[in-house]
């Protein structure tokens, strides 16, 4: 149903909830809370500790001040508790002075912060206490923006759920012989929740609900059928042997082996290869899929090999042109003019391409092969079933080598993975050091910052990362601009760059060329430096609110620095108190296996860490805010195996499987 049909929402409401990306009521009863408050339980201020996330209640002391500066505003606002005082503060949202009412008392939900004697909380959220009196128990909190009130989108919520009445696809047969609660009470629970034991459940069945739809619908589309060979490679295993001795200058590792002799098999035997080569950061997958494609340019076919971002595509088209230096190498990516893709496409097209290295770019309609035969998708991770589909679709029945350096348990990459055969490179090459990892706390900061300003003068470089481009809604999340503007003002001396995924795409490959031609020291970034980037010369690697990433993304990022012999660090910065999350970060600081971080990572947190957020898809980004138990996705997987098995219910499975399908496009695996 059309939001406008729901009682309280007008025009601007419906607009606001359109730039969260919500359209009908089905996707507003998916907007699931990202927090809960208890009722009876609030916090005096004067008690709480500096990052704790508190609900206290406080009474607007005069006027609220405004103040806009070059890259936003604040408001600020003075506020009194039983005689103790502090300030609420809001960034870039003025239009908030105008909701707070002097001598008003209101309920506030945020991020303690106390420096310099004064204590603040930062962009909490906040309701009239007269109104936020009334409410019970175990109350939502959602995620907004615009002027959309926690009140607003609660009331429009819990009609939405009403209105859609979701019901469940898995057969009536299965739910019963599991036990699983109805969908319908699981979504009302989670948007107006009675007891926490109730709510964990709830969160559960939408989660087993979701998945089972997931995992269907990769059945679906990988259909499971072993293609016969078309494609006939004239290359021996003396050819590939003497491939390796002259075109890289480094014996490969045991695992680098195993994974050649994997891939040759695959490809002179009488089926299509379809494989996934995991590698931790720096395992050497990139020169192992070189070999796979000599195998087909030496037998006079064509390969393709797909990247996530530009940056990555020129890193891999270079790497290409040394591998490969009797042949016409071609790159493809969006920022190209229309006349170089128009050439490109031509020659593509008339086979003078022998191998075409590039972004999206390449999966244009209009991108044609005179003979595809192998199709290297790295970072597998970052595109989705549908998108490799398209590719593939441009060759008759291609070889398929998808590459992923960021490891998943093998329980999961069974389930996400199951048309795939799995090789994995274990080891690294004996040059490589490991990264010294440190947690920061934030009262070392101004120390940590000295000592990269050291490493800068002996000619090295590092990174800074952010989790966002702009704070979260508490505070307690730095901005990467606000970072890069602190840097500048703390490094005297040391050339500063900014880089983030708004950046238009040659905006974003000069800054990294600047980066990696050391005509800057140090490049702030949001995570977009996550994979591929290679810098040799930078050796440290500092991550804001490291409390907020999964270990696995934390150890990505790691490997951006200790590729060459020299010493790397890497600089968990934290505020965070909470033991769970220490315990987490020390893992990584005592670790530095990929494989067995993402198998800790898989038992503290679940799965919902492997299922990207980054990405703007709607069917997974906000599963994670359920805080479901990993048990839910085998047991859909379970549960979606009995109902193909016994072909219950499979219309409607199949017709929500077809819905899905255009989204899986934007599901990626961290």
């Amino acid at each position: 149903m059309e939001l406008f049909k729901i009682r309280g929402i007008n025009e601007k409401r419906e607009q606001d909830l359109n730039k969260m990306g919500i359209f009908d009521t089905a996707g507003l009863i998916r907007l699931f809370p990202r927090a809960y408050l208890d009722m009876r339980s609030r916090t005096p201020l004067i008690n709480a500790y500096h990052n704790d996330m508190v609900l206290t209640c406080g009474r607007i002391s005069g006027e609220p001040q405004v103040r806009y500066y070059r890259r936003g505003g604040q408001v600020r606002a003075l506020c009194e508790q039983e005689g103790f005082y502090f300030y609420v503060i809001w960034y870039n949202q003025p239009y908030i002075a105008a909701r707070l009412k002097p001598g008003e008392e209101y309920l506030f939900y945020g991020r303690v912060r106390r420096e310099n004697g004064a204590v603040s909380l930062t962009n909490p959220s906040f309701e009239q206490c007269d109104k936020a009196f009334r409410l019970k128990g175990i109350v939502p909190q959602y995620r907004l923006k615009g002027n959309l009130t926690q009140k607003a989108v609660r009331d429009a919520v819990r009609l939405a759920v009403d209105i859609e009445k979701p019901a469940s696809i898995i057969p009536k047969s299965i739910c019963a012989k599991y036990g699983l609660p109805d969908l319908y009470a699981a979504y009302r629970e989670v948007h107006n929740p009675t007891d926490f034991d109730k709510l964990k459940k709830a969160g559960n069945r939408i989660a087993e609900e979701e998945y089972f739809a997931l995992i269907s619908a990769f059945r679906i589309i990988k259909g499971g059928k072993e293609q016969v060979r078309i494609n006939r490679y004239d290359c021996t295993a003396k050819d590939m042997l003497a491939f390796i001795t002259l075109r890289f200058p480094f014996e490969f590792t045991a695992g680098q082996k195993a994974a050649v002799n994997e891939i040759f098999a695959d490809m002179t035997g009488a089926t299509v290869m379809n494989r996934l080569l995991q590698g931790d950061v720096g395992s050497g997958k990139t020169a192992v899929s070189m070999c796979a494609i000599y195998i087909a340019v030496s037998s006079g076919y064509q390969a393709a090999m797909l990247a996530p971002t530009e940056v990555l595509a020129r890193q891999n088209y270079a790497a290409v042109k040394r591998a490969f230096p009797e042949c016409n190498i071609g790159l493809m990516t969006g920022s190209m003019t229309a006349k170089e893709k128009r050439e490109m496409k031509g020659a593509l097209r008339f086979g003078i391409i022998n191998i075409l290295v590039g972004t999206h770019a390449i999966l244009q309609e209009d991108v044609e092969f005179k003979n595809l035969s192998l199709c290297v998708c790295d970072e597998q991770q970052r595109f989705g079933v549908a998108q490799r589909s398209s590719l593939l679709n441009k060759g008759v029945t291609p070889d398929v080598l998808v590459m992923s350096a960021t490891p998943i348990p093998r329980t999961l990459s069974l389930i996400f993975y199951g048309d795939l055969d799995i090789t994995t490179i274990s080891d690294k090459p004996a040059s490589r050091k490991a990264v010294q990892t440190n947690i920061v706390p934030a009262e070392k900061y101004n120390d940590m910052l000295g000592f990269i300003s050291r490493e800068v003068k002996n000619g090295n470089q590092a990174y800074f990362v952010c989790p966002k481009i702009e704070g979260d809604e508490e505070g307690a999340v730095i901005s990467v601009t606000e970072l890069y503007e602190d840097l500048v003002s703390k490094m005297p001396g040391v050339r500063v760059g900014l880089l983030h995924g708004r950046m238009k795409d040659k905006e974003k490959e000069e800054i990294m060329r600047t980066f990696r031609e050391k005509r800057t020291d140090v490049l702030c970034s949001t995570t977009v430096i996550e994979v591929g980037v290679d810098v040799p010369d930078a050796t440290v690697m500092v991550i804001y609110n490291a409390e907020r990433f999964g270990l696995s993304q934390l150890h990505q990022l790691r490997g951006r620095v200790g590729r060459s012999d020299k010493k790397s660090y890497c600089f968990l910065m934290t505020s965070a108190k909470n033991p769970q999350s220490l315990e987490r970060l020390k893992i990584l600081e005592s670790n530095s296996d990929g494989f067995k971080i993402s198998e800790y990572d898989y038992k503290m947190r679940g799965a919902g860490d492997f299922m990207g957020d980054r990405q703007s898809g709607k069917f997974m980004n906000d599963l994670g805010d359920l805080g479901y138990d990993t048990d839910a996705i085998f047991l859909a997987k379970k549960m979606s195996d009995e109902a193909f098995e016994k072909g219950e219910n499979l219309d409607a499975i199949k017709q929500v499987a077809v819905k899905k399908y255009s989204e899986l496009k934007d599901i990626s695996l961290n």
